[in-house]
């Protein structure tokens, strides 16, 4: 591996830090969105069973807050209800909704980044290659008189142009490949989260009128 470090030359830096850093964006992400800390399957029944009889007490609701996305979700429908126990079903929708904003941007986290990785990379392999071509032609400008090129740097320039291109691509296509997987998988979660606060928030308004 080092002899092919070696052989790429100075411009395979910046590709293997975005190798790095793709990798450490990715295994943070499939921790992050794991289901039981964004969407656990029950826990819109359990929500609206222990809301049923009332508005749980405030150590509950940060309890669900704390429990995952769609905690903090559902839990500022309750807190607006502890804040203002006569706020009509609007104000109850905007809190959520604002929520969800903010439950979005959590979600998105990172996923810019490695976009660009995936887009960026390609282009530092050609820079690479670019680079190696002005070594082959240089080397071959040396050698006019004679009429040879310099056979090392000729190679050398070759090595620098090759290794690049096909690292460039080695980086990019899987950072590509996990940026549509993780898009995809936010998508569901945040139709799974609409879903759920558009039910809440009905159960909400059923509460208030009761009380």
């Amino acid at each position: 591996m080092l002899s092919i470090i070696q052989a790429a030359g100075w411009p395979i830096w910046p590709l293997i830090a975005c190798s790095i850093l793709a990798l450490a964006l990715v295994f943070e992400r499939f921790m992050a969105l794991k289901t039981a800390r964004v969407a656990p399957p029950q826990l819109l029944s359990e929500a609206v069973a222990v809301s049923s009889r009332g508005v749980p007490a405030p150590d509950v609701v940060q309890q669900l807050a704390q429990n995952s996305v769609l905690g903090e979700v559902l839990a500022s429908g309750l807190q607006t209800l502890h804040a203002h126990p006569n706020a009509s079903e609007e104000e109850l929708r905007a809190s959520v909704e604002g929520a969800g904003r903010a439950a979005a941007h959590k979600l998105e986290k990172y996923l810019a980044a490695l976009a660009t990785i995936a887009s960026a990379a390609p282009l530092l392999g050609l820079l690479g290659t670019v680079i190696g071509m002005i070594e082959i032609f240089g080397s071959q400008g040396g050698g006019q008189a004679s009429g040879t090129g310099d056979p090392a740097q000729l190679a050398h320039g070759i090595s620098i142009a090759l290794y690049n291109t096909a690292f460039g691509l080695i980086v990019a296509i899987p950072a590509l490949i996990f940026w549509r997987y993780f898009r995809g998988r936010i998508d569901e979660y945040l139709l799974t989260l609409e879903l759920s606060a558009e039910q809440f928030v009905r159960h909400l308004s059923r509460l208030r009128a009761a009380r």
